[in-house]
């Protein structure tokens, strides 16, 4: 079933759409949560909670791409989860990690004109990730969208360790440079 049925059957209100959602992106958005989780009964409870977040949501919203839409809902939600987890445990996770490498090239605290505009961040960072060789802005998304482990890119890249993390640091200190010319207090 394509993208625009099951948005159909969100605006029907039909169940159906839940379970065509789950077969066709299940995995997916699995795979999202797991990334940041590391724990499969959280990591399906996200999933859940983003299926009744879709429910909640579609209508009155329309998502252009109804896997992005999904990805970014199961993100978010992983996250939130993981940072209650994080508050508790207070232990250093690789989720930690991928915050700390961006803190150094990531504001930390936005302006109140930066928050009335958040999107003006997310344009810089588009635009940056569009300036990138297409391997080196699929290995950034993979780190620090997905948060897949610096050895599964280069499992998946066919590259050392090393040679993704060099990737990596480079791509943090231009994209730092980029804010920083751009005004964005680093």
């Amino acid at each position: 079933m394509n993208d625009n049925d099951i948005i159909k059957l969100y605006f029907d209100r039909s169940e159906k759409a839940i379970s065509e959602t789950s077969e066709k992106y299940g995995r997916y958005l699995m795979c999202i949560a797991e990334n940041i989780l590391f724990s499969y009964e959280d990591s399906e409870e996200c999933v859940n909670s983003t299926y009744l977040k879709a429910w909640n949501s579609i209508p009155p919203k329309i998502p252009k791409s109804l896997r992005a839409y999904l990805g970014r809902i199961t993100r978010n939600s992983a996250i939130n989860l993981w940072k209650t987890h994080s508050a508790e445990k207070r232990g250093g996770t690789t989720v930690d990690l991928i915050f700390s490498e961006l803190e150094a090239c990531i504001p930390s605290e936005l302006t109140v004109e930066e928050n009335i505009d958040g999107k003006f961040l997310a344009s810089l960072l588009d635009e940056f990730l569009r300036t990138q060789k297409e391997a080196n802005r699929k290995i950034f998304v993979c780190r620090y969208w997905y948060c897949e482990s610096v050895s599964q890119i280069a499992k998946d890249f066919s590259l050392k360790e090393s040679t993704v993390t060099s990737i990596l640091y480079r791509m943090r200190l231009k994209l730092k440079e980029k804010l920083e010319k751009e005004g964005i207090a680093v």
